[in-house]
């Protein structure tokens, strides 16, 4: 009996070897000596024969997504526990997110051999982290496969589309959330609520010696102890550690067509930008863009090793970074305004040592006009201006509340796919709220992204008595999500849901008036309110376009009348204070 069960744990062994064998996990970019990039099919099947394979890695599809594929998430944990509930009680999470720009392929193939090689124990496993990524986020994009639109880059021989099945940038999408995509997003963020987020991409915008350049979330924007730890811990402690293995990094180089070296402003993330989103939630959040003009393989070694050391950091840094966020969301609620509105501080700003090349305007042989030229046999290395320091131009009072009536069911929506804890009324109700009427905006000419946002919004605000329906919403603001109520619900956001158009509606006035009828009605309503009348007569003395224009003085009359609709102009969306 003992030599059959020897036996039989000899066979298991045998069995479990052999499955390891299996399955050849070089990557296609391996194969290729670092000149190509896996597909969608290949990028999926490699992630599950590494699941297959290995304990420490599971696979599983969350939501859908605009091409018809589902939407994968891989996570690394060497304890084999992919029950988030309990990963986030004992452990630090950081998300991977990969292809939303699939054309921008470096971190597709960095992160199948980061997995790979930790799960072999090729390189060690994080103790206190763990690592979950969207293999490709754009698959539409990914399947929509080609080699001639990356413009500019170096590589790989083919790539995907920047512009999703249903050609939406997803980089753009996190706050309309117009795309399964994004909506699959929400599902994935909510779930695994990572502490740390990274973004691959690749990007050009100048031409200089750098390979790696990092976007982190902008340090004011995040805000507080979370702000001042991302800005003068995290970015440094990276820069160091790449350092320490010859891997130079700088800034996000945000400049188009002109030299750095007049210095460059810090790209201000808003909430449509995936860093922008994950800011809502307090999670440290970054973006790396490898300069595309450098070669493929190179750019790809370098983001695998600005991930490796992103983990350590991450390792190293577990415990501030759990109590740092614990506390933010009670900091941000602590006080009375929230700012919605940034724009650079002109009074600070750092000083980068930047390693770039001389640059020149010169006489274009295609067009006639003046062009930039780059002289790579050039280099220069030259302290340039970075302006990386912002400051609100624009706060809003914080809310003990947001009432919304359940018509508007769109945006509802949305707040529910993002774990909003929203109460409805039990019984119709009326309510002393703050309300907002849309005094002015500007919107812009050319369609963006499927809409016209609105900007420029200025408000009248007023206290009144409103009724509420049974089944309206009560959204209390202390909770998890309020950073991301105070962006979407407050109207002059740069992201809100107004700026997105989602209550254009109560742009148009539905009701008005013919000429003839209300000429002797407006006549009657003058002569009944005599300070009306000097208004009247006011406005005309003093606005020379209105004195001469006698539609838009019935308008005024109709406006200032019971006649006039309350919905038109009436933000639907109310503040218990």
């Amino acid at each position: 009996m003992k030599k059959i069960v020897v036996l039989l744990l000899i066979l298991m062994s045998c069995s479990s070897e052999k499955d390891k064998q299996d399955f050849d996990f070089k990557t296609v970019f391996e194969t290729s000596n670092g000149t190509q990039t896996a597909t969608y099919d290949q990028v999926i099947s490699f992630y599950k024969d590494l699941a297959e394979t290995y304990d420490s890695v599971s696979i599983e599809s969350m939501g859908s997504t605009d091409s018809g594929h589902p939407l994968h998430i891989v996570t690394l944990n060497p304890d084999e526990d992919f029950n988030f509930t309990n990963i986030k009680e004992q452990k630090r999470i950081i998300l991977i997110n990969n292809g939303i720009h699939p054309g921008e392929s470096d971190g597709i193939d960095a992160t199948m051999m980061l997995f790979r090689d930790m799960a072999q124990g090729k390189i060690d496993m994080p103790k206190k982290t763990v690592l979950v990524t969207i293999p490709i986020y754009n698959i539409g994009g990914s399947l929509n496969r080609n080699s001639t639109t990356r413009t500019n880059q170096n590589g790989p021989e083919a790539y995907g589309f920047r512009g999703n099945a249903r050609n939406y940038d997803l980089n753009r999408d996190f706050i309309k959330s117009d795309t399964k995509n994004a909506r699959a997003f929400h599902g994935i963020f909510n779930t695994v609520q990572p502490d740390v987020f990274i973004d691959n991409h690749a990007s050009n915008g100048a031409d200089y010696q750098y390979t790696l350049t990092h976007l982190f979330t902008q340090h004011n924007k995040l805000g507080g102890e979370l702000g001042e730890f991302l800005h003068a811990k995290m970015m440094p402690q990276l820069e160091q550690k790449l350092a320490d293995k010859s891997w130079d990094i700088t800034p996000y180089v945000n400049v188009f067509n002109r030299t750095p070296e007049q210095g460059f402003n810090q790209f201000m993330d808003s909430p449509r930008y995936s860093t922008g989103y994950t800011t809502l939630w307090n999670t440290l959040g970054m973006m790396v863009e490898t300069h595309m003009l450098k070669p493929y393989k190179q750019r790809v070694e370098g983001t695998y090793e600005l991930m490796k050391s992103m983990i350590e950091i991450t390792e190293e840094e577990g415990e501030t970074i759990t109590n740092l966020r614990r506390n933010a969301v009670a900091d941000l609620r602590s006080k009375k305004t929230y700012p919605l509105q940034w724009s650079i501080d002109t009074t600070r700003n750092s000083t980068l040592q930047f390693k770039g090349y001389e640059g020149q305007m010169i006489e274009s042989k295609v067009t006639g006009a003046q062009r930039l030229k780059y002289d790579r046999a050039k280099p220069f290395t030259k302290d340039i201006t970075y302006k990386n320091y912002m400051t609100p131009t624009l706060e809003v009072s914080i809310p003990t509340s947001y009432i919304i009536p359940k018509g508007w069911w769109n945006v509802i929506n949305r707040l529910k796919l993002n774990g909003v804890v929203m109460h409805e009324l039990d019984q119709d109700t009326t309510l002393t709220v703050q309300s907002y009427k849309i005094k002015s905006y500007d919107t812009r000419k050319q369609a963006y992204e499927g809409h016209y946002p609105h900007y420029n919004v200025q408000l009248e605000t007023q206290e009144e008595q409103v009724k509420f329906s049974k089944g309206d919403y009560l959204i209390n603001t202390n909770q998890r999500s309020f950073r991301y109520l105070m962006e979407t619900l407050e109207p002059q956001g740069v992201d809100s849901f107004f700026s997105w158009n989602f209550f254009d509606t109560i742009l148009q006035q539905k009701e008005g008036f013919s000429p003839y009828v209300w000429e002797d009605k407006a006549q009657e309503l003058l002569a009944r309110h005599p300070k009306l009348k000097i208004d009247f007569n006011l406005k005309k003395t003093y606005d020379e376009d209105f004195a001469n224009n006698w539609y838009a003085q019935l308008d005024w009359i109709h406006k200032q009348s019971a006649h006039y609709e309350k919905a038109h102009l009436q933000y639907p969306v109310y503040r218990l204070m």
